[in-house]
């Protein structure tokens, strides 16, 4: 297999609306409100998203955020890695998983869809799966519906960990972009006071 190249584009996922801003469908897009991503100031608008360019560890990466609802993501993701010219290998999906306890958070290149329609999109329009993912853990319900509860806000005692556990993803990316992508099997993330 050819050596993985290290993702120049990261897309963020969740859906628009204020009726969705802080959904667990959501947690990519709340990602974009940490450190570093946070101080990204030239965002544009093209490519059915928003996009901008920042400089992260040293390295010039794009971030989009489609404007698409989920499951039309690969719309958005397709036309920038056209335009820029980017393959599939050199982009990274920052995602909420429901196949991750909350709390958990990883880095895998490839692999399966897991049920997530923005996933789907992404690699349906790519005709790809080989493009690498930040997985941000929201469990899943104990009973009830799946898409209500990833639809749904989280508990208020996940609330109160949250920044901490998107701080430790940021930092996932960060240490990548220093010290090159590999996978980061999902781990807890420790309570943060």
């Amino acid at each position: 297999m050819a050596p993985r190249e290290s993702p120049k584009l990261f897309v963020f996922l969740g859906n628009t609306g204020a009726n969705y801003a802080r959904t667990r469908h959501n947690a990519g897009w709340m990602l974009l409100d940490r450190e570093p991503f946070s101080g990204a100031a030239n965002w544009q608008q093209k490519f059915k998203a928003v996009w901008a360019r920042i400089t992260i560890s040293g390295s010039s990466v794009l971030l989009l955020k489609p404007q698409t609802m989920m499951n039309l993501s690969g719309e958005s993701v397709q036309a920038a890695m056209r335009y820029f010219r980017h393959a599939p290998d050199e982009v990274l999906v920052a995602h909420d998983d429901v196949e991750l306890a909350f709390g958990q958070v990883g880095i895998r290149f490839g692999g399966g869809l897991a049920g997530h329609n923005g996933l789907r999109s992404i690699a349906n329009s790519l005709s790809a799966r080989d493009f690498w993912r930040l997985r941000i853990g929201v469990g899943r319900p104990g009973r009830g519906d799946l898409h209500s509860y990833v639809l749904g806000r989280f508990f208020p005692e996940e609330e109160i960990v949250l920044p901490g556990i998107l701080d430790e993803a940021a930092a996932l990316l960060q240490t990548g972009l220093r010290s090159g992508f590999v996978e980061v099997p999902p781990g807890n993330i420790p309570e943060r006071q």
